[in-house]
């Protein structure tokens, strides 16, 4: 056997293959349109990259910093942190890696022996399952509807047989749907996972991104015995416009879990991007103007794409509250054009519409695909077209 079963027993990830099938249309002069990727189309605010210039130049980019992280990019996550959500971490408590998929990656190491589960509510995003298993682990999944808003209910946590489970991921505002935790369900779920004595993993990547009247809550932010039991992953990627930078962080007060992560990293990176470092401190303690104004403008785009998409005949959505995707069932849209399975129909829309889009079982959920709508308004209506005139195209009489 010539690679690992580690390996066999993990699927590549699902975004990055649709955005690489749709890369290569469009090296073949295809005009195909990007809804594939969680990427913002803005660049990274001025101020952040005079910073990494001003680094450069001072030398602080040339050599090894520590591994998990310089001492500034950790005391200004630290500082954000108690201005956003009135909690208080020393930056001990932090650990900076390549980006919050990475980080994911590196908890999971540290934490998960084998066999462990982990419960993932379904949707969920698609290197959770994987990593996961990387570390030896089982996947819990528990699965949420379209009534329920795609939020996991303590109802349905109750009704597991928790053998072996060690950790529950909480992602809000999620990716694919869209939905975000209120304080409420937080609340519950931080009280039940205390309860039975499990750590939560709370992704929140998406937290400034959020819409009309909805507040997006820490989970640490809730009561001392539920921030006991949280780790925070968060990073830059997305509220700044800095994915290519790859800034991602871990925040607990278990000194274990963070030890541990810093040990596996200064065996596996030596440490982050030394210039992506001093960007992060410009980010987390500099002006806050551009990620409001970036998020203005995700606002105005979801109203948009939301109004396109749910005119289009055999499309069934709820209105996301935060993060920049659209998550349709269109099961009834597959149907309507003779195609067997949701995943036939999204390779359709990227070789006959035109439209690259990622296919729902990716994320759990086989009747729905995800659509980005990070990118420009125009390609937006234009996406939203091709679909609705390939339906009309090739619907059936059935």
């Amino acid at each position: 056997m010539v690679i690992s079963n580690r390996a066999k027993n993990i699927q590549e990830s699902a975004t990055l293959a649709s955005a690489q099938r749709a890369r290569e249309l469009i090296a073949q002069g295809i005009d195909v349109i990007q809804l594939t990727l969680g990427e913002p189309d803005f660049s990274t605010p001025q101020h952040i990259k005079q910073a990494a210039i001003q680094a450069i130049k001072e030398g602080n980019s040339d050599h090894y910093t520590n591994a998990t992280g310089i001492l500034p990019l950790k005391q200004a996550i630290v500082d954000f942190h108690k201005q956003y959500d009135g909690v208080t971490y020393q930056p001990q408590d932090v650990v900076v890696g390549t980006g919050a998929k990475h980080i994911l990656f590196v908890l999971c190491q540290a934490l998960l022996n084998k066999d462990d589960k982990v419960i993932i509510p379904t949707p969920y995003w698609v290197s959770y399952s994987e990593q996961v298993k990387l570390a030896g682990g089982v996947p819990l999944f528990v699965e949420t509807t379209f009534e329920q808003q795609y939020k996991v209910t303590v109802e349905q946590l109750n009704a597991l047989d928790l053998t072996h489970v060690k950790a529950i991921i909480i992602n809000s505002p999620n990716n694919p749907t869209g939905s975000v935790y209120t304080k409420e369900e937080l609340l519950q779920i931080g009280e039940w996972a205390v309860q039975h004595d499990l750590f939560i993993i709370s992704d929140e990547i998406y937290y400034r991104l959020v819409y009309g009247d909805t507040q997006a809550i820490s989970m640490a932010s809730l009561s001392e015995s539920i921030k006991s039991r949280t780790i925070i992953v968060n990073g830059v990627a997305k509220s700044y416009a800095m994915t290519g930078w790859r800034i991602g962080y871990a925040l607990s007060t278990n000194k274990d879990i963070i030890g541990a992560m810093g040990q596996i990293i200064s065996h596996e990176t030596s440490n982050l991007t030394a210039v992506s470092q001093y960007a992060g401190v410009a980010a987390y303690s500099g002006t806050q103007e551009p990620v409001e104004e970036m998020r203005k403008v995700f606002e105005e785009r979801l109203h948009l794409f939301y109004n396109l998409i749910s005119q289009i005949e055999g499309f069934k959505l709820t209105k996301p509250q935060g993060a920049f995707y659209l998550f349709p069932n269109v099961k009834e849209a597959a149907r309507l054009t003779g195609y067997d399975s949701v995943k036939e129909f999204a390779d359709a829309l990227l070789t006959k519409a035109h439209v690259a889009v990622v296919s729902g079982d990716a994320f759990g959920m086989d009747d729905c695909i995800r659509l980005s709508y990070a990118g420009d308004s125009e390609q937006l209506i234009e996406a939203a077209r091709r679909i609705a005139r390939f339906i009309d195209e090739h619907k059936r009489n059935i």
